[in-house]
């Protein structure tokens, strides 16, 4: 538990210390990965099992044929 808040710690500590250079190179990251994982899941990803099928059952046969059938 001690190593944990020791972790926890160092990057409160170096965060608390970032100068105004370092704060605008985090918050691009913070709103690349935004962009990534949300804008881009709802436009190029969308949730093909669920319109497709009603059960988990059905799901999880179409899954297994599919990987059956291009191994």
């Amino acid at each position: 538990m001690k190593l944990i808040k020791k972790i926890i710690n160092f990057y409160i500590d170096g965060f608390k210390n970032l100068d105004k250079l370092g704060i605008k190179i985090w918050i691009i990251i913070a709103i690349k990965f935004f962009i990534m994982f949300a804008i881009l899941k709802i436009f190029f990803f969308p949730d093909f099992l669920n319109s497709k099928f009603d059960s988990e059952n059905e799901k999880g046969n179409y899954v297994i044929e599919t990987l059956i059938k291009n191994n």
